[in-house]
């Protein structure tokens, strides 16, 4: 097969054009138009720079005629070249007979879910302990946070099975390197639980999160076909180690679990976990991450900002974005998990503390466009050593609190308002949509001054890049604390902590993934590791 990249075609084309523009292209890399045998979509993404001219620009995979020829004459065509192997293949495979402790994955968010499904299909049997419940247990209680101020600390939006990326917009696309096509198999996957096929070429694909919740039940359902087992409220609340190697696990139920191997992809919300494990001597350092504020917007407004003329495409579907100020002070302001036509949702974890994040459904067709408008942190910002970051989120969890009422409620305030520096006393044309509900404050004291600062100056910027973004009655909802992991358990390039062996951190967690895809592909990449480590072991005895 051969790729072609940069097809351009105008957004209302038919098929008939994109069949004479692959003919084209072929002409021109020296393939004969009549030698085009078939096509396949690999991408398909939309190019918005010019509003008034919006394109189509897709990837194609082509099968040609006496396709060994072509291929000899690539190099000089950029836009030519020949399909790679995106298929997955097993590392390895368990032994019939072993003797060997089976593995233990702690955690079943796409990171954990993926190592879990991957070592399953090599035959590895593996344990899956989650903490929270199954999915639909589990939305039965985050429901109880939104719609009745009910909050259940080990079975919310972070906690239970999917994940926190259970309750998302379902993007599934990253910036990171791919180079052994490992997120194909995450796809690939995905479509095999129920997801729509056109994640395999939309450019920027999602899933939404009603799909999500049946889709991790059949993913469930396959580890158990395969021999593993899945355990839930099964919290691991200590680790043993011996002679610096991982010993066993004990629950919170007061089962002492033997493990030579255990995957580690607890999320980025285990603060007790974490708290164990430095307890433990597990070696783990504070790192970056960001805080902010939930922005809403009209879907209508951006959409317009984005698409001009075409907003409402079908093809296009609701606008997203993605924007970027370095401000005065030094900090960088941007937008992180926008969420088009979706939800802006509680997701606290722990009593007397309130936090935002952002969820959409797959057709993204509720009347908000949110995202969190966030300003990056160092440690330099926290000093006090690896779990510093986490005293540092709650600090401005439980004030946000307290600015909401103390009901889970949160903050809000009026953009207008804030960038005037007074308080929002009622809402505007922008209904929040945050559940259990938003109150009006003045949230320049819901996070660090030089926060407030940043997002303040960065706001009328950013206006210009999207006009209506600083629209007045656009309303910020406090506060977004966690875009990432406060932490990173550092690892060896076999992917075993530098002091522990047979601990394997993984994922958003343990500070290496950040979103459904890169979590998902590191879990994989975990996965292969400790099942190499496991043949090896086996191999040695």
């Amino acid at each position: 097969m051969l790729r072609l990249s940069e097809v351009k075609l105008p957004l209302d084309h038919v098929e008939a054009d994109l069949e004479a523009a692959i003919r084209s292209r072929l002409k021109t890399s020296g393939v004969p138009a009549g030698d085009l045998v078939r096509y396949t979509v690999f991408r398909r993404a939309h190019d918005a720079r010019k509003r008034s001219d919006i394109k189509l620009t897709y990837i194609i995979d082509v099968e040609v005629k006496d396709e060994a020829s072509v291929k000899r004459r690539l190099d000089a065509h950029p836009h030519c070249s020949v399909t790679p192997d995106m298929a997955y293949h097993f590392v390895a495979k368990a032994p019939e007979k072993s003797d060997l402790p089976r593995p233990v994955v702690v955690g079943m968010g796409p990171c954990g879910l993926f190592a879990g499904l991957i070592l399953a299909q090599m035959g590895f049997r593996p344990i899956i302990l989650e903490r929270g419940k199954a999915v639909r247990e589990r939305t039965k209680d985050t429901w109880g946070l939104w719609r009745k101020n009910v909050l259940n600390p080990e079975s919310n939006v972070q906690f239970g099975e999917g994940g926190a990326g259970t309750f998302s917009d379902g993007k599934l696309y990253s910036q990171i390197k791919d180079p052994k096509h490992y997120g194909r198999k995450v796809l690939d996957e995905f479509v095999k639980a129920g997801a729509p096929e056109d994640i395999l070429y939309l450019s920027r694909p999602h899933i939404g999160t009603f799909r999500l919740v049946s889709m991790v039940e059949k993913m469930r359902a396959t580890i158990h076909q395969l021999g593993g087992e899945v355990r839930f409220e099964s919290r691991v609340e200590d680790i043993e180690i011996e002679q610096g190697k991982v010993r066993a696990l004990r629950l919170a139920n007061g089962e002492t679990l033997r493990c030579d191997h255990v995957v580690l992809a607890v999320g980025h919300s285990a603060r007790d976990t974490f708290q164990m494990l430095h307890d433990r001597g597990v070696y783990m350092e504070a790192k970056p991450f960001s805080l902010g504020f939930r922005i809403e917007h009209p879907q209508g407004v951006i959409d317009r900002a984005r698409f001009g003329k075409f907003a409402g495409h079908e093809l296009l579907g609701a606008a997203d974005y993605k924007v970027v100020h370095h401000c005065s002070n030094g900090r960088a302001v941007y937008s992180f998990c926008m969420c088009p036509g979706g939800t802006v949702v509680a997701a606290t974890s722990e009593p007397g503390r309130v936090v935002t994040n952002g969820m959409s459904q797959y057709s993204r067709n509720e009347r908000n466009a949110n995202a969190g408008i966030v300003v990056g942190i160092t440690p330099d910002d926290f000093p006090g050593g690896p779990l510093a970051g986490i005293a540092f989120q709650r600090k401005w969890e439980e004030r946000a609190f307290e600015l909401g009422g103390g009901d889970y409620c949160a903050p809000g305030q009026l953009v207008g308002d804030f960038i005037a520096g007074r308080p929002s006393t009622s809402l505007g044309s922008v209904e929040p949509s945050y559940k259990p509900g938003v109150r009006p404050t003045d949230l320049s004291t819901a996070l660090p001054d030089y926060v407030i600062e940043a997002i303040r100056e960065a706001l009328p910027q950013l206006d210009r890049k999207i006009p209506g973004f600083a629209m007045h009655d656009a309303v910020l909802t406090g506060v977004e604390t966690r875009t990432s992991s406060p932490i990173r358990v550092r690892r060896k390039d076999d992917y075993q902590s530098v002091n522990i062996d047979g601990l394997y951190p993984a994922g958003e967690g343990a500070g290496y993934a950040g979103g459904i895809y890169s979590a998902a592909i590191d879990g994989i990449e975990v996965a292969e590791a400790l099942a190499l480590n496991m043949v090896g072991q086996q191999a040695a005895v």
